[in-house]
């Protein structure tokens, strides 16, 4: 007779909410972004290390706010470099609802006028 055979499946679950990070960044432009745009601001927050023995930084950076200022608003190393192809990895995500915007840039690479170690926080 043929065996009989039973499978296992694992289900897991995300602690932090059931639609994840990206649902957390639609909540946050939807909300703050929007909020900031109607007194046209956009607010920032970025840190960047470097990478020992190399001239290469890591930087995680994101800022939410108006549409236009949003990019403006990201520390000065990362101007030209959200979307951009330039370094070992640049991964950037952006979300635009209206008027309002939010992007995070992960970059890792050489990154012209970066400091060794950064806390960058902009309001503008």
């Amino acid at each position: 007779m043929g065996e009989e055979r039973r499978t296992r499946r694992t289900w897991t679950y995300n602690r932090t909410g059931r639609f994840g990070c990206g649902c957390a960044s639609f909540i946050v432009v939807i909300t703050l972004g929007l909020l900031l745009s109607l007194f046209n601001l956009a607010i920032s927050l970025g840190v960047s290390v470097g990478i020992p023995f190399t001239q290469a930084n890591i930087t995680i950076a994101g800022a939410v706010g108006k549409k236009d200022k949003t990019v403006e608003v990201l520390p000065a190393y990362v101007h030209g470099r959200v979307g951009g192809n330039q370094n070992f990895i640049n991964q950037t995500n952006t979300l635009t609802i209206w008027v309002a915007e939010g992007a995070v840039v992960v970059i890792v690479g050489h990154q012209e006028g970066a400091p060794a170690i950064d806390l960058h926080l902009e309001a503008k």
